[in-house]
């Protein structure tokens, strides 16, 4: 319990009028009668405050959030007497919150209700520890800091909303949304769909002729790309995907373009999976149908990268034991030519079974520090031994392209599209 100015500022006048019997003005009695009356009214001030009951508090909130996307939080303050309030809800450290604290004045045997918004900062396993009630005093004298509610633990996922809308257009005008140039097919399909009539540009292999006999006009067969077939996203959770880029992680980067290219293969018919690899190992099997990118969503969602080094090698030795099927293994990294051997390695042993795409995130902040002009030394030494790193760098890429790797080397803006591009292409290629 503490103070509050209207009693700080009674304490002060009694100080001041302590100078009136110094001088002789009034009598040493009456201000003994003054301090007297002060410490009479804030005792049974203080008494009664310290006597009301706690507000109960109950806060409204999903248990589940997306990372950076606002919503609204409602507290419900239940109080059996008439209180003035100062509420702030213990939400998570480092997120935003927008209106508190809050002032309220609660009548007697009411329920009072009132919003907030807040913007979760960063996905995983959050818990509201309660809230804080500043309560006031009857006559203002005084103020008391009480906890109250229960803890609440949410939820923060990737933001799932850019895949919800996606999901109202067709696999091919979604990925033309998220930006991947999708190129001619060079052939049919290898998975029967339906029969249909000839249209001109068909081939000649596409013509059934004993339907073409039964219907007395051509018929044709239209064929799809192969379904069931395996996805496996591979994220790198170590300290390479530490750096940040328009407000997020080179990993929280990778894991949304990881579950834009999981929703469409899943729109295609294919069973994905996802392993992460480095400091938070996590295994989650190839799955199909609609509840599978819930599951992704689910066991990725507190995924965080870590100070460590990533050891591919041993990510290579796992992933082989777990997955028998052979399925294209997309691994979002960082590729740095100190890593060029263990990567190799890892690959080489993954080739056996898998086709392997190689995705490194770059740095858009080395690009833009290469075109700016340079007008002194310091500025000489930072430019060249940037373009020293980003030449070792590409040596690293065309290590393993030379291992007849598929790699990619994107900025973290361009990772979905390009993963959607090159998963398009092997689907259309029939590379599995």
């Amino acid at each position: 319990m503490r103070p509050a100015p209207p009693l700080l500022a009674l304490l002060g006048l009694c100080g001041l009028a302590g100078l009136m019997p110094a001088l002789g003005l009034v009598p040493v009695p009456a201000w003994w009668a003054l301090v007297a009356a002060i410490a009479l009214l804030a005792a049974v001030d203080g008494l009664r405050l310290v006597r009301s009951p706690t507000p109960a508090v109950v806060r409204m909130l999903p248990d589940a959030l997306a990372v950076g996307v606002a919503r609204e939080v409602e507290i419900a303050l239940e109080s059996r007497r008439r209180l003035r309030v100062d509420a702030f809800d213990l939400h998570p450290p480092d997120w935003q919150a927008d209106g508190l604290p809050r002032r309220l004045r609660l009548p007697a045997a009411s329920l009072t209700r009132f919003r907030y918004r807040l913007l979760p900062a960063a996905r995983g396993r959050f818990v509201f520890e309660g809230a804080h009630l500043r309560l006031h005093s009857p006559w203002r004298l005084w103020t008391g800091l009480r906890t109250a509610g229960t803890a609440q633990e949410v939820r923060v996922y990737p933001d799932f909303a850019p895949l919800a809308r996606l999901a109202l257009f067709s696999a091919e005008q979604a990925s033309l949304l998220v930006g991947a140039h999708l190129r001619r097919r060079r052939g049919e399909g290898t998975d029967f769909r339906q029969m249909r009539e000839y249209r001109v540009g068909d081939s000649l292999r596409q013509v059934d002729w004993k339907a073409t006999a039964r219907a007395r006009k051509l018929i044709s067969r239209e064929y799809q790309d192969e379904r069931n077939q395996q996805l496996l996203l591979v994220v790198d959770t170590g300290r390479r995907m530490l750096a940040s880029e328009g407000g997020l992680s080179h990993f929280d980067h990778a894991l949304n373009a990881a579950l834009v290219v999981a929703w469409l293969a899943l729109r295609q018919g294919d069973a994905v999976g996802l392993m992460a690899t480095g400091a938070d190992p996590r295994w989650v099997r190839p799955r199909r149908g609609p509840a599978a990118l819930q599951g992704l969503l689910r066991d990725s969602y507190d995924l965080q990268p870590r100070p460590v080094a990533t050891d591919y090698l041993a990510m290579a030795e796992e992933l082989s034991l777990r997955q028998r099927r052979r399925a294209l293994v997309m691994l979002a990294t960082n590729v740095r030519d100190e890593d060029a051997d263990d990567l190799l390695a890892a690959v080489r042993l993954l080739q056996r079974r898998h086709l392997v795409c190689v995705a490194s995130l770059r740095e858009r902040e080395l690009d833009e520090a290469l075109a700016r002009e340079v007008d002194d030394l310091p500025g000489a030494i930072a430019a060249g031994a940037t373009a020293r790193y980003l030449a070792q760098r590409a040596q690293a890429h065309d290590a393993l392209r030379r291992q007849r790797v598929m790699t990619l080397d994107v900025a973290a803006a361009e990772l979905p599209a390009a993963l959607v591009e090159r998963y398009l292409a092997v689907k259309r290629d029939g590379l599995l």
